[in-house]
């Protein structure tokens, strides 16, 4: 846990559009957590791509 109780949330997924747009899903805990919402938002078989990031403690997201 972080400073004053909350759970911090590292891991991102992000949907990207076919125009190269980029959205935050959502974020977890755990990187299993998060592709394993990925990989179920994947197998839709819709055009977008989801991927799974991580956020750094200075706040940039690096994809993993």
């Amino acid at each position: 846990m972080t400073e004053g109780g909350t759970i911090p949330l590292p891991w991102l997924v992000i949907r990207q559009d076919d125009n190269g747009n980029r959205y935050r899903v959502g974020r977890y805990a755990t990187r299993a957590e998060a592709q394993k919402i990925a990989d179920s938002l994947d197998v839709r078989g819709h055009k977008q791509l989801y991927s799974v990031e991580r956020v750094s403690p200075n706040g940039n997201a690096s994809r993993n």
